[in-house]
C-alpha cells in the first residue's frame, strides 16, 4: 500500500462547503427566501475560486493535472466492465469530466438565479425554467458523483470520501 498527499486543505474545504450549501440550497431553504440567495451567491464564490486555484494552485488541484479525456473516459469504463484496474492519484478521467460538469452546471445555476433578481428579465418565464433544468440536471449528477464515488471506492478498494476529509490517499499496490 501506498498513502499518497493528494487534496489540498482548499480543495477539500471547497468540497465541503459546496455539499453544504448545495445541499441546503436543494432541500432546506426555501427556494423564495433570501438566504438561498446568499447561499448562491456564496457557492458561486466557491465556484470561482476553485476556477482559480484549478490554474494557479499546486499538484491535483491544478486542472492541468486532470484534463477532460474522452479516450481516457472510454478507457476507465472499460475497466469498469473487467478490464484490469488502473489507480489513479487524482482525479480519474471520468472523474474529471463530473467535476468539469459540475463546475459548468453550478456556474448556470449562479447565472440563471441571478437573472431572475434583475430588472432586465422581469416577467419572463424562461430564466426560471433554465435555472429548474439546470438545477434537476445538477441533483442528477450529484447523485451520480456519489454513487461512482460508492463504486469506485469499492472497485478500487481506496477510501475516496476518507481521502477528501483527510487529504490522503491510500491506493493498493499490486
Amino acid at each position: 500500500m501506498q498513502t499518497v498527499r493528494v487534496w489540498d486543505p482548499l480543495v477539500r474545504l471547497f468540497h465541503w462547503s459546496l455539499v453544504i450549501g448545495f445541499a441546503a440550497n436543494a432541500l432546506i431553504v426555501p427556494e423564495d427566501s433570501r438566504l438561498h440567495i446568499w447561499i448562491g451567491y456564496g457557492i458561486v464564490g466557491l465556484v470561482a475560486v476553485r476556477v482559480l486555484w484549478g490554474f494557479f494552485g499546486r499538484g491535483y488541484a491544478r486542472f492541468d493535472s486532470f484534463p477532460p479525456s474522452l479516450s481516457g473516459a472510454l478507457a476507465q469504463v472499460r475497466e469498469i466492465a473487467g478490464a484490469p484496474i488502473t489507480r489513479h492519484r487524482g482525479h480519474t478521467p471520468l472523474g474529471a469530466w463530473m467535476i468539469y460538469n459540475l463546475i459548468v452546471t453550478l456556474a448556470l445555476i449562479g447565472m440563471t438565479g441571478h437573472m431572475m433578481t434583475m430588472d432586465a428579465f422581469w416577467g419572463l418565464e424562461w430564466p426560471e425554467a433554465l435555472h429548474e433544468a439546470v438545477v434537476s440536471w445538477a441533483e442528477i449528477s450529484v447523485v451520480a458523483h456519489i454513487v461512482a464515488v460508492i463504486v469506485e471506492s469499492r472497485r478500487t478498494r481506496t477510501n475516496l470520501p476518507l481521502a477528501m476529509v483527510t487529504g490522503y490517499k491510500t491506493l493498493l499496490t499490486e
